[in-house]
């Protein structure tokens, strides 16, 4: 468990607008962390962090499998005023099973102080070999501040620094990490300052079958109480979750801010396959 400041988003998409032809922005969808399934809601707590997945259509590819193109973005709030503006970035990638489709993966935060309300995304691409230009605008709504879950994504390594799917093969082990904002802090103890000013949460990880019912009799739990940096407003969690049998199943995470009685779900939706060649 490490602590971090943690920021938030959400996204919702509109249509695609664009200058040329060849060149199609398509399967635009909200995913769990880089790598992750559709994550099919569009409202998020200030302190999570929204993914947007989509496919670059008939984009140029050369001789050897090379694709190069643009990517900008920009976020502006409901009085048409830019919050956030990222320059266009050349980028070269590699298709080299063939086709002209390059998946392509983008990301905004938005901090947790970040005054709830609706806002727009938008992200233009543009192929550098034809000049075609796609642009997606999409209006996204941050809801108010608040006890509870978020930046939930699954990784390959504890840290969470390899992103991982959320669907795997049996014997494939991932790591569901999360980030835990809006909790209550105990006050200062004037007698050790050490002590005090720290969160008092309850967090379990329960694993649902495709019916709904607890893979556990009981959940995995761990109780936070230190080791939060006064400075810090959220703090991050892991869970290790194996994949030992086929399936698909509902990851289950919970928490109790012990100080308010505050409470907090999130469903992570997990898929196991048996492996095969």
């Amino acid at each position: 468990m490490w602590a971090s400041a943690l920021l938030v988003t959400s996204l919702l998409l509109a249509p695609a607008q664009g200058t040329g032809t060849g060149l199609q922005l398509s399967n635009v969808r909200n995913t769990y962390g880089e790598l992750g399934g559709t994550r099919p809601d569009g409202k998020f707590l200030p302190g999570d962090v929204v993914f947007i997945g989509f496919d670059i259509d008939g984009i140029t590819v050369d001789d050897q499998g090379r694709v190069q193109y643009r990517m900008a973005m920009e976020v502006i709030d409901k009085n048409n005023k830019p919050i956030f503006k990222q320059d266009p970035s050349d980028k070269v990638d590699f298709v080299p099973l063939g086709g002209k489709k390059l998946p392509a993966r983008a990301f905004v935060t938005i901090g947790l102080d970040q005054e709830p309300g609706m806002y727009t995304l938008k992200l233009v691409v543009t192929d550098t070999a034809s000049k075609s230009t796609q642009t997606l605008s999409k209006p996204f709504e941050v809801t108010k501040k608040d006890f509870g879950i978020v930046a939930v994504y699954a990784s390959v390594d504890e840290r969470g620094a390899i992103p991982a799917p959320t669907t795997g093969i049996i014997g494939q082990s991932i790591f569901v990490q999360f980030g835990i904002v809006g909790f209550d802090r105990s006050p200062k103890d004037a007698t050790d300052p050490k002590k005090g000013n720290q969160p008092d949460v309850l967090i379990e990880m329960s694993p649902l079958d495709s019916t709904g019912t607890p893979t556990l009799k009981k959940p995995i739990a761990y109780k936070l109480e230190n080791g939060v940096d006064e400075k810090e407003s959220g703090f991050t969690m892991r869970f290790l979750l194996p994949m030992t049998r086929a399936g698909k199943y509902t990851v289950r995470l919970s928490a109790t801010d012990n100080r308010t009685r505050k409470t907090a779900t999130f469903d992570l939706p997990v898929t196991v396959v048996p492996s095969a060649n």
